[in-house]
């Protein structure tokens, strides 16, 4: 193989897009009901009282606006990953949004609340992923041809 990179890089674009776009398939109720044990919101009314208890300085809907803003931004992000459009990019976003969310968990949850989730490990990956320069598998290097 030319560049040994390539299958672990798109490994990581691929998982880190569907740790975006899972999420907010979650959200909106696609992924199972509230409370069945397969989700972890299962309706935007959950997704949106838990926004409010990471930004609990906000009245109900400036945290509903914030979660749509989020879903949005997780959304382009994962796609434009899973797609590899404007990689770095998205890469740096992802970074940015997660290493947010960290700080924000850690300032309402406790210091310990990012690390039951693989908050940090998204930011670390993002930024791994910003980092490289060669997607053989993308729109980008198609794009780039």
């Amino acid at each position: 193989m030319k560049n040994s990179n390539e299958i672990p890089q798109l490994f990581l674009r691929i998982a880190l897009s569907l740790g975006f776009i899972l999420p907010v398939m979650d959200r909106i109720g696609y992924l199972g009901a509230p409370g069945s044990g397969k989700v972890a919101w299962g309706d935007w009314q959950h997704f949106v009282d838990y926004t409010n208890t990471l930004l609990p300085f906000l009245n109900r809907t400036a945290a509903n606006i914030m979660g749509f803003a989020a879903s949005i931004a997780e959304l382009v992000i994962g796609i434009c990953l899973f797609i590899g459009f404007k990689i770095k990019l998205a890469s740096i976003g992802a970074a940015l949004i997660t290493f947010t969310f960290a700080i924000c968990m850690m300032a309402t949850s406790g210091i310990g609340a990012p690390f039951q989730y693989p908050v940090f490990v998204f930011t670390g990956a993002a930024l791994v992923l910003s980092g490289l320069d060669n997607f053989k598998w993308s729109f980008d290097n198609y794009l780039k041809k």
